[in-house]
């Protein structure tokens, strides 16, 4: 038994050592995070503490577990990419145990087994070295961490949502969340009366988000290199899959080019599944079966996909015709939704409401179904569907940040410098509408992502076109998957 555990250990060192070599160099730095938390420490009440906890694992099936992707506040604060762990931040100096300190993390034990299957697990000292926090335990020390919440003024967390699981790991994120609520006496019932001054007891669900959403929605230098590179990845894929587009191809075929672009530019996820819908299917909103088999010639393809690049993800969505060529209908409504983005754009810039971007965008849109015949009036009851309660072809926002979320944290008031927003104005036409049944079918949405600025916005996804003739123009161009021959597959 002896050999075997000297030999899991020495296993263990060399995938660590040699490992860390082959890690990307341009994550965000560390000094990044450091200074997050000190911007966030000075925005607290005084004597508070926040507490902030990483994401669970989520379960696919039985045994196997989806690749774990870390709660973005908690990275945003750390850095840390790894499961069970648990962030306190302080804003003031506490003495605990002798020592002062005013931020404290816990990560996982160390466990040669596990790592020998799982991978590497950053210790104390790496996180205090590393990343910079100044007091680093492993996860099982929580338990009988000498502290005593009801001595501060409040203690901001996130609520609970109740979807983690127990594991057999001692101080697993189920035993950190556990041992906090009874240190907090957490109410049984789960029915806070929590507000941003405590009544009945000290504790606060509700700050955290407040305090964090103009730290997040305004972008860094740093934050915005990692941005510009996972919107032009997704733009490059858009482009790409624009060549390569046929009749015959399946929606997974087109998930599978795009999402194979990203991996091919090292981005390690999509920023959100991924949603490729063909002719009706790209009227369904957040449609992400992308599983009809074969795309028909003449039907347009609505593709909304973005890479995720070191946290920080792009949005763009882009809708062309299969076979390379706009039909007039489809023509008529791709260049409204395209003059309704223009309009969007025209008023974009700081200072301006979020709210004057979609309303111009409807406008141009309401105008356009008017004149095309589509609506009889602009009468609530020829724009409103009854049955949603929403506009019947325009029926969502705009606008919204990206970031480490693609529906990022940030403030939604007024449009702010260093601020990245998206624009995507859509019409949807579902067969059946009260319309001619030309327009049948026609789903379009532009989606660009754009850096706010003082005098208006720069386009960052202007590698893929938006313009219905550059569109029709780059279709007719080969594609580099043209080379990409697979055997078929014959059933017996």
């Amino acid at each position: 038994m002896k050999i075997v555990h000297t030999l899991l250990i020495s296993i263990f060192i060399s995938t660590a050592v040699f490992g860390q070599g082959q890690k990307p160099q341009d994550f965000l730095s560390s000094d990044f995070h450091k200074e997050r938390r000190e911007i966030l420490r000075n925005k607290m009440p005084g004597n508070s503490v926040a507490v902030f906890f990483s994401n669970p694992i989520r379960n696919r099936a039985n045994d196997v577990n989806f690749k774990y992707h870390q709660d973005p506040n908690f990275y945003y604060l750390t850095g840390h990419r790894q499961p069970h762990g648990l962030l306190m931040i302080f804003s003031e100096e506490q003495n605990i145990n002798g020592k002062v300190m005013n931020e404290i993390i816990f990560v996982r034990g160390r466990n040669a087994l596990a790592e020998l299957y799982d991978g590497g697990r950053i210790s104390t000292a790496e996180a205090v070295n590393d990343l910079k926090l100044e007091v680093a335990f492993e996860t099982p020390d929580f338990e009988s961490f000498p502290i005593d919440f009801s001595k501060f003024y409040q203690v901001l967390f996130y609520d609970f949502e109740n979807d983690v699981r127990e594991t057999q790991e001692e101080g697993d994120l189920y035993d950190l969340i556990s041992q906090f609520k009874k240190k907090v006496n957490y109410p049984d019932d789960s029915n806070l009366d929590i507000t941003p001054e405590p009544q009945e007891n000290n504790l606060n669900t509700t700050l955290l988000d407040e305090l964090l959403r103009p730290m997040r929605g305004i972008k860094t230098k740093e934050e915005l290199d990692l941005l510009r590179k996972a919107v032009k990845i997704s733009a490059l894929g858009q482009a790409e899959v624009m060549r390569a587009m046929k009749p015959g191809m399946s929606e997974l075929e087109v998930q599978g080019m795009h999402e194979f672009i990203y991996k091919k530019y090292k981005a390690e996820y999509e920023g959100y599944p991924s949603i490729v819908g063909a002719g009706h299917n790209g009227c369904v909103l957040h449609y992400i079966d992308n599983y009809k088999p074969e795309i028909e010639d003449g039907e347009l393809i609505l593709m909304d996909l973005g890479a995720e690049y070191h946290g920080y993800t792009a949005d763009v969505t882009r809708t062309i015709p299969v076979n390379g060529k706009f039909t007039k209908e489809q023509k008529a409504i791709y260049d409204l939704v395209y003059e309704a983005q223009e309009a969007g754009m025209s008023v974009a810039k700081a200072g301006v409401p979020f709210s004057a971007v979609f309303d111009t965008t409807l406008a141009v849109i309401n105008k356009g179904l008017l004149e095309l015949g589509i609506v009889k009036s602009l009468n609530e009851e020829d724009l409103i569907d009854p049955a949603t309660g929403r506009h019947r072809y325009y029926p969502h926002g705009c606008c919204h940040h990206i970031g480490l979320d693609v529906h990022d944290l940030g403030e939604y008031g007024t449009l702010e410098e260093n601020m990245v927003i998206t624009i995507e104005p859509g019409i949807y036409i579902p067969e059946g509408s009260p319309c001619d049944e030309k327009w049948w079918d026609i789903p379009v949405r532009i989606e660009d992502d754009y850096l706010i600025k003082k005098d208006g916005i720069e386009l960052l996804s202007d590698d893929a076109p938006r313009k219905s003739s550059e569109i029709e123009e780059l279709m007719q161009e080969e594609s580099a998957f043209g080379q990409f021959n697979l055997p078929d597959i014959e059933e017996k």
